[in-house]
């Protein structure tokens, strides 16, 4: 069975690309991912907070736009629980370029322009294969519109881009007026690919305590639903990569994200849960299944389940919606 597939221009083994998670903080870890049978691994995060707190570039935002983070000002960890800072994360890229044959994705969250440029060509130099933008923005203020919103995601976007050469993909929220348009704008832009979607951790409240306090909870493959929805939609309607992230535990949640026409799906939970041999498990059911149902590849298999390629088109649009809810029984 024939498992490449490409995404950010990058050719890759198979589909299966760890994301962004505490699974890289170690050299030994991302070893163990890459000889489980990762394609490619994509870091762990630098936070433009973590920036901002080591130069004071931000400090404004850091004081009163509390709102623009995903976490509030009280919640900013100690220097001490740091994994690392932004100098560090960055040898730890060059490390890891060193250690393994896989390809190395770097990971920047934030919202402004900030340091962004700076440390995009940064994590350039340091040897990354690609970038992947992570912009997790909390847009609390009653006074900003969803056109101010969308704006300030694409002028990130295109600043970014245009201060690189290397592939970048933006980890996209859901929670846009319309996805698909601001998919388009994004790929207008000449953004290499788009992660859908971004998960954002909400907050929970203590009852001992009467605190507010971050909480995180594991993704359940029923999350895969609303991003092989989109990926189904925006297949072969867009030139950039797609990638299907949140809710990928086990082979059918591979295989379906792929028909729906992912490029490749990216696992997190499910490793966190099981372990890095989780993928090598993975990998083996995936190839069973295209043996069974007489697929030789997964470019044969890409998008052959998409909105453009199914016979009912309307099965990803309101049209199904009554039908599915008298489904139940």
């Amino acid at each position: 069975m024939d498992l490449k597939t490409t995404y950010l221009g990058l050719k890759l083994k198979n589909p299966i690309v760890p994301s962004a998670s505490p699974l890289s903080y170690s050299l030994d870890s991302m070893k163990q991912l890459e000889d489980a049978g990762a394609s490619a691994i994509v870091m762990y995060s630098l936070f433009e907070e973590q920036i901002a707190h080591e130069r004071s570039e931000l400090l404004h935002y850091l004081s009163h736009g509390t709102e623009s983070y995903a976490e509030a000002l009280s919640y900013f960890p100690d220097v001490q629980q740091y994994n690392t800072g932004p100098e560090e994360y960055l040898e730890h890229i060059h490390k890891a370029k060193k250690s393994l044959e896989i390809p190395v994705i770097g990971s920047l969250n934030g919202v402004s322009v900030g340091g962004w440029i700076e440390y995009a060509k940064k994590i350039q130099d340091a040897g990354a294969d690609a970038l992947e933008l992570n912009m997790y923005y909390i847009p609390t203020s009653l006074d900003v519109s969803a056109t101010e919103l969308e704006n300030k995601y694409l002028e990130v976007a295109k600043t970014v881009k245009n201060s690189v050469t290397i592939p970048v993909a933006i980890k996209m929220s859901a929670f846009f007026t319309s996805v698909a348009n601001i998919a388009k704008k994004f790929d207008n832009l000449g953004i290499n690919g788009l992660v859908l979607f971004n998960r954002f951790y909400q907050p929970d409240i203590d009852l001992e305590a009467l605190e507010i306090q971050p909480n995180v909870i594991l993704s359940t493959p029923q999350a895969l639903r609303l991003p092989m929805r989109w990926i189904a939609i925006l297949h072969g309607r867009i030139r950039a990569s797609l990638a299907a992230s949140s809710g990928i535990h086990k082979s059918e949640d591979v295989i379906k994200m792929l028909l729906a026409g992912s490029d490749v799906t990216m696992m997190c939970s499910a490793l966190l849960k099981y372990g890095p041999d989780h993928i090598k498990k993975t990998l083996a059911d995936v190839e069973q299944w295209m043996k069974d149902n007489e697929y030789i590849s997964v470019q044969q298999m890409k998008g052959s389940m998409s909105q453009k390629s199914v016979a009912d088109p309307a099965a990803f649009e309101r049209a199904n919606y009554m039908k599915s809810l008298y489904s139940y029984k």
